[in-house]
Protein backbone atom coordinates (compact mmCIF):
# COMPACT_ATOMS: atom_id res chain seq x y z
CA UNK A 1 0.00 0.00 0.00
CA UNK A 2 1.67 3.17 -1.23
CA UNK A 3 2.15 5.81 1.76
CA UNK A 4 0.20 9.21 1.96
CA UNK A 5 2.15 12.14 1.29
CA UNK A 6 2.93 14.35 4.02
CA UNK A 7 1.20 16.92 5.29
CA UNK A 8 2.72 20.06 4.74
CA UNK A 9 1.81 23.19 6.47
CA UNK A 10 3.48 27.14 6.49
CA UNK A 11 3.01 30.82 5.11
CA UNK A 12 3.65 32.62 1.82
CA UNK A 13 3.92 36.00 2.33
CA UNK A 14 2.32 37.77 -0.98
CA UNK A 15 3.78 40.59 -1.59
CA UNK A 16 4.54 43.88 -4.10
CA UNK A 17 3.66 47.66 -5.37
CA UNK A 18 0.32 49.07 -4.81
CA UNK A 19 -2.87 48.14 -6.72
CA UNK A 20 -0.50 44.96 -8.24
CA UNK A 21 -3.22 42.64 -7.71
CA UNK A 22 -2.31 41.07 -4.56
CA UNK A 23 -5.49 40.90 -2.35
CA UNK A 24 -6.99 39.55 -5.81
CA UNK A 25 -4.97 36.90 -6.01
CA UNK A 26 -5.19 35.82 -2.47
CA UNK A 27 -9.26 35.78 -3.08
CA UNK A 28 -8.89 33.91 -5.93
CA UNK A 29 -6.53 31.11 -4.57
CA UNK A 30 -9.68 31.07 -1.51
CA UNK A 31 -12.33 30.74 -3.51
CA UNK A 32 -13.32 33.60 -1.65
CA UNK A 33 -13.25 37.88 -0.99
CA UNK A 34 -11.67 38.02 2.64
CA UNK A 35 -10.17 40.93 1.63
CA UNK A 36 -10.72 44.43 0.04
CA UNK A 37 -10.11 45.23 -3.27
CA UNK A 38 -10.56 48.62 -5.71
CA UNK A 39 -8.61 50.33 -8.58
CA UNK A 40 -7.54 52.02 -5.96
CA UNK A 41 -3.65 52.22 -4.79
CA UNK A 42 -3.14 51.19 -1.29
CA UNK A 43 -6.78 49.88 -0.71
CA UNK A 44 -5.05 47.09 2.11
CA UNK A 45 -3.56 48.64 4.98
CA UNK A 46 -3.05 45.85 7.57
CA UNK A 47 -1.89 42.24 6.81
CA UNK A 48 -4.10 39.75 6.59
CA UNK A 49 -4.36 35.99 6.91
CA UNK A 50 -5.99 33.75 4.21
CA UNK A 51 -5.75 30.23 5.48
CA UNK A 52 -6.37 27.93 2.55
CA UNK A 53 -6.56 24.25 4.18
CA UNK A 54 -6.36 21.27 1.73
CA UNK A 55 -6.19 17.33 2.12
CA UNK A 56 -2.71 17.57 2.36
CA UNK A 57 -1.88 20.79 3.18
CA UNK A 58 -2.33 24.39 4.76
CA UNK A 59 -1.37 27.61 3.69
CA UNK A 60 -1.65 30.59 5.10
CA UNK A 61 -1.00 33.51 2.44
CA UNK A 62 -0.34 36.91 4.12
CA UNK A 63 -1.34 39.43 2.12
CA UNK A 64 -0.02 42.59 2.91
CA UNK A 65 0.31 46.38 2.08
CA UNK A 66 1.46 47.70 -0.76
CA UNK A 67 5.32 48.66 -0.76
CA UNK A 68 5.65 52.28 -1.43
CA UNK A 69 7.39 55.55 -0.47
CA UNK A 70 5.64 56.72 3.08
CA UNK A 71 5.00 60.32 3.27
CA UNK A 72 3.01 60.05 6.61
CA UNK A 73 2.73 57.73 9.81
CA UNK A 74 -0.05 55.75 8.21
CA UNK A 75 2.66 55.12 4.98
CA UNK A 76 5.17 54.04 8.10
CA UNK A 77 2.87 51.34 9.78
CA UNK A 78 1.96 49.83 6.25
CA UNK A 79 5.37 49.27 5.26
CA UNK A 80 6.40 48.37 8.92
CA UNK A 81 3.74 45.39 8.07
CA UNK A 82 4.88 44.04 5.27
CA UNK A 83 8.98 44.04 6.40
CA UNK A 84 7.68 41.73 9.58
CA UNK A 85 5.97 39.68 7.18
CA UNK A 86 8.79 39.42 4.81
CA UNK A 87 11.09 37.88 7.73
CA UNK A 88 8.74 35.35 9.11
CA UNK A 89 7.58 33.94 5.76
CA UNK A 90 8.24 30.29 4.10
CA UNK A 91 7.71 31.54 1.14
CA UNK A 92 7.33 34.66 -0.80
CA UNK A 93 4.83 35.12 -3.89
CA UNK A 94 6.02 38.95 -5.31
CA UNK A 95 3.45 40.35 -7.27
CA UNK A 96 4.40 42.38 -10.50
CA UNK A 97 2.00 43.68 -13.25
CA UNK A 98 3.90 41.72 -16.27
CA UNK A 99 1.68 43.88 -19.00
CA UNK A 100 4.05 47.10 -18.12
CA UNK A 101 7.45 48.02 -17.24
CA UNK A 102 9.11 47.63 -13.97
CA UNK A 103 8.33 51.49 -11.94
CA UNK A 104 10.07 53.15 -9.49
CA UNK A 105 8.14 51.25 -6.51
CA UNK A 106 8.75 47.80 -8.21
CA UNK A 107 12.46 48.86 -7.52
CA UNK A 108 11.42 49.58 -4.00
CA UNK A 109 9.84 46.55 -3.35
CA UNK A 110 13.22 44.46 -5.04
CA UNK A 111 14.96 46.56 -2.36
CA UNK A 112 13.29 45.05 0.35
CA UNK A 113 13.76 41.34 -1.02
CA UNK A 114 17.13 41.82 -1.57
CA UNK A 115 18.25 43.61 1.80
CA UNK A 116 16.85 40.26 3.78
CA UNK A 117 19.84 38.62 5.43
CA UNK A 118 18.23 35.33 5.11
CA UNK A 119 15.60 35.42 2.39
CA UNK A 120 13.08 33.09 1.77
CA UNK A 121 12.44 31.38 -1.67
CA UNK A 122 11.23 33.93 -3.66
CA UNK A 123 8.05 32.96 -6.53
CA UNK A 124 8.17 36.23 -9.36
CA UNK A 125 4.31 36.01 -10.44
CA UNK A 126 4.10 37.82 -13.70
CA UNK A 127 0.03 38.95 -12.89
CA UNK A 128 -1.61 39.56 -15.71
CA UNK A 129 0.07 37.22 -18.44
CA UNK A 130 -3.39 36.73 -20.09
CA UNK A 131 -3.53 40.51 -21.14
CA UNK A 132 0.19 40.81 -22.27
CA UNK A 133 1.41 39.72 -25.65
CA UNK A 134 4.37 37.06 -25.85
CA UNK A 135 6.91 39.35 -26.79
CA UNK A 136 6.14 42.35 -23.80
CA UNK A 137 5.86 38.98 -21.53
CA UNK A 138 9.33 37.28 -21.98
CA UNK A 139 10.69 41.49 -22.43
CA UNK A 140 8.80 42.58 -18.78
CA UNK A 141 9.61 39.69 -17.18
CA UNK A 142 13.15 39.50 -17.87
CA UNK A 143 13.20 43.71 -16.36
CA UNK A 144 11.79 42.56 -13.16
CA UNK A 145 13.87 39.15 -12.94
CA UNK A 146 17.00 41.77 -13.21
CA UNK A 147 15.63 43.80 -10.28
CA UNK A 148 16.11 41.15 -8.34
CA UNK A 149 18.83 38.02 -9.45
CA UNK A 150 18.41 35.78 -6.46
CA UNK A 151 14.86 35.20 -7.79
CA UNK A 152 14.29 31.19 -7.62
CA UNK A 153 11.25 30.53 -9.73
CA UNK A 154 9.02 33.06 -12.51
CA UNK A 155 5.68 32.23 -13.07
CA UNK A 156 3.40 34.24 -15.41
CA UNK A 157 -0.36 34.31 -14.16
CA UNK A 158 -3.64 35.90 -13.98
CA UNK A 159 -5.32 36.95 -10.92
CA UNK A 160 -8.90 37.27 -12.41
CA UNK A 161 -8.95 34.34 -14.95
CA UNK A 162 -7.25 31.82 -12.87
CA UNK A 163 -4.18 31.16 -15.37
CA UNK A 164 -1.82 29.26 -13.78
CA UNK A 165 -3.10 29.74 -10.20
CA UNK A 166 -3.50 25.77 -9.36
CA UNK A 167 0.43 25.68 -10.53
CA UNK A 168 1.52 28.08 -8.13
CA UNK A 169 -0.70 26.40 -5.23
CA UNK A 170 1.50 23.40 -6.42
CA UNK A 171 4.35 24.72 -6.28
CA UNK A 172 4.07 26.18 -2.39
CA UNK A 173 2.60 23.47 -1.40
CA UNK A 174 5.83 21.44 -2.48
CA UNK A 175 7.85 24.44 -0.68
CA UNK A 176 6.17 23.89 2.55
CA UNK A 177 7.79 22.27 5.55
CA UNK A 178 5.85 19.21 6.51
CA UNK A 179 4.20 19.45 9.72
CA UNK A 180 0.45 19.84 11.45
CA UNK A 181 -1.91 22.65 10.58
CA UNK A 182 -1.98 25.60 12.31
CA UNK A 183 -5.92 26.44 12.20
CA UNK A 184 -8.52 24.68 12.39
CA UNK A 185 -9.54 23.66 8.30
CA UNK A 186 -12.79 25.80 8.82
CA UNK A 187 -11.30 29.44 9.56
CA UNK A 188 -10.11 31.17 6.62
CA UNK A 189 -8.75 34.65 7.93
CA UNK A 190 -7.33 35.55 11.45
CA UNK A 191 -9.57 39.18 10.93
CA UNK A 192 -12.96 38.82 13.11
CA UNK A 193 -16.04 40.03 11.11
CA UNK A 194 -16.32 43.59 12.56
CA UNK A 195 -12.41 43.68 10.91
CA UNK A 196 -13.35 42.83 7.06
CA UNK A 197 -16.54 45.00 7.75
CA UNK A 198 -14.90 48.07 7.89
CA UNK A 199 -12.25 47.35 5.39
CA UNK A 200 -15.58 46.46 3.10
CA UNK A 201 -16.87 49.76 3.85
CA UNK A 202 -13.66 51.62 3.31
CA UNK A 203 -14.00 49.74 -0.24
CA UNK A 204 -17.14 50.99 -1.41
CA UNK A 205 -16.08 54.33 -0.55
CA UNK A 206 -13.33 53.57 -2.71
CA UNK A 207 -14.78 52.78 -5.60
CA UNK A 208 -17.28 55.66 -5.22
CA UNK A 209 -14.85 58.94 -4.51
CA UNK A 210 -12.59 61.03 -6.09
CA UNK A 211 -9.06 60.63 -6.97
CA UNK A 212 -8.22 63.01 -4.06
CA UNK A 213 -10.40 61.40 -1.32
CA UNK A 214 -9.78 57.57 -1.39
CA UNK A 215 -5.75 57.84 0.40
CA UNK A 216 -7.72 60.50 3.15
CA UNK A 217 -10.77 57.68 4.33
CA UNK A 218 -10.28 55.26 7.17
CA UNK A 219 -13.27 52.85 9.04
CA UNK A 220 -13.78 52.21 12.55
CA UNK A 221 -16.48 50.07 13.65
CA UNK A 222 -17.92 51.41 16.81
CA UNK A 223 -20.48 48.87 17.26
CA UNK A 224 -20.98 45.68 16.04
CA UNK A 225 -23.91 43.59 17.08
CA UNK A 226 -25.22 40.01 16.11
CA UNK A 227 -29.38 40.53 17.07
CA UNK A 228 -29.85 36.81 15.98
CA UNK A 229 -28.08 34.41 13.41
CA UNK A 230 -29.57 35.95 10.68
CA UNK A 231 -29.60 39.82 11.50
CA UNK A 232 -27.10 42.39 12.46
CA UNK A 233 -26.57 46.23 13.47
CA UNK A 234 -23.32 47.72 12.67
CA UNK A 235 -22.88 51.08 13.73
CA UNK A 236 -19.19 53.12 11.75
CA UNK A 237 -17.24 55.82 11.36
CA UNK A 238 -15.75 57.32 8.20
CA UNK A 239 -12.70 60.17 9.17
CA UNK A 240 -11.46 62.16 6.61
CA UNK A 241 -8.99 65.04 7.31
CA UNK A 242 -10.65 68.08 5.40
CA UNK A 243 -13.74 69.59 6.08
CA UNK A 244 -14.20 69.51 2.19
CA UNK A 245 -13.91 65.97 2.06
CA UNK A 246 -16.54 65.35 5.07
CA UNK A 247 -19.14 67.24 2.45
CA UNK A 248 -18.37 65.20 -0.42
CA UNK A 249 -18.50 61.71 1.14
CA UNK A 250 -21.99 62.91 2.34
CA UNK A 251 -23.11 64.27 -0.69
CA UNK A 252 -26.02 66.01 -1.75
CA UNK A 253 -28.83 65.71 0.68
CA UNK A 254 -26.87 62.47 1.84
CA UNK A 255 -26.74 60.56 -1.71
CA UNK A 256 -23.19 59.73 -1.52
CA UNK A 257 -23.51 58.22 1.85
CA UNK A 258 -26.16 56.33 1.52
CA UNK A 259 -24.39 54.71 -2.34
CA UNK A 260 -21.61 54.18 -0.14
CA UNK A 261 -23.72 52.73 2.72
CA UNK A 262 -25.54 50.44 0.02
CA UNK A 263 -22.81 49.14 -1.49
CA UNK A 264 -20.81 47.88 1.61
CA UNK A 265 -24.19 46.44 2.98
CA UNK A 266 -24.82 43.78 0.11
CA UNK A 267 -20.81 43.24 0.64
CA UNK A 268 -21.26 42.55 4.13
CA UNK A 269 -24.26 40.77 4.12
CA UNK A 270 -22.91 38.23 1.11
CA UNK A 271 -19.72 37.96 3.55
CA UNK A 272 -21.52 37.45 6.80
CA UNK A 273 -24.81 35.17 5.75
CA UNK A 274 -26.97 37.59 7.68
CA UNK A 275 -29.12 40.42 7.12
CA UNK A 276 -26.83 43.49 8.08
CA UNK A 277 -28.67 47.11 8.79
CA UNK A 278 -25.96 49.50 8.56
CA UNK A 279 -25.88 53.14 10.02
CA UNK A 280 -22.65 55.58 8.96
CA UNK A 281 -21.37 58.69 9.93
CA UNK A 282 -18.60 61.11 9.04
CA UNK A 283 -15.72 62.35 10.92
CA UNK A 284 -12.93 65.16 10.38
CA UNK A 285 -9.69 64.86 11.90
CA UNK A 286 -7.04 66.74 10.43
CA UNK A 287 -4.01 65.13 9.30
CA UNK A 288 -5.06 61.78 11.48
CA UNK A 289 -2.58 59.95 9.13
CA UNK A 290 -0.06 61.70 11.22
CA UNK A 291 -1.57 61.24 14.28
CA UNK A 292 -0.36 58.29 16.74
CA UNK A 293 -3.35 58.29 18.34
CA UNK A 294 -5.86 58.52 15.75
CA UNK A 295 -4.19 55.72 14.02
CA UNK A 296 -4.22 53.41 17.50
CA UNK A 297 -7.81 54.16 17.57
CA UNK A 298 -8.18 52.96 14.39
CA UNK A 299 -6.76 50.24 14.77
CA UNK A 300 -3.39 50.51 12.77
CA UNK A 301 -1.39 49.01 15.58
CA UNK A 302 2.06 48.28 14.83
CA UNK A 303 2.42 44.53 14.05
CA UNK A 304 5.09 41.88 14.90
CA UNK A 305 4.77 39.16 12.64
CA UNK A 306 2.43 36.67 12.52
Amino acid sequence: MKASPPFRTGYAAVVGKPNVGKSTLVNALLGQKIAAVSPRPQTTRRRQLGILTLPNAQIIFVDTPGIHEPVHKLGEFMNSETAATLEDADIIVWVVDVSSSPTAEDELAAGKLTAIEHLPPVILALNKADLTGKEALVQNGKKYQALDPGVGTILPLSAVSGFNQEKLLAMLIESMPEGAPFFDEDQVTDFYEREIAADLIREAALHHLRDEIPHAVAVRIDEFKERDKENAYIAATLMVDKESHKGIIIGKGGAMLKKIGTTARLEIERMSGRKVFLELRVKVNKNWRNDANALKWLGYNQNNGF
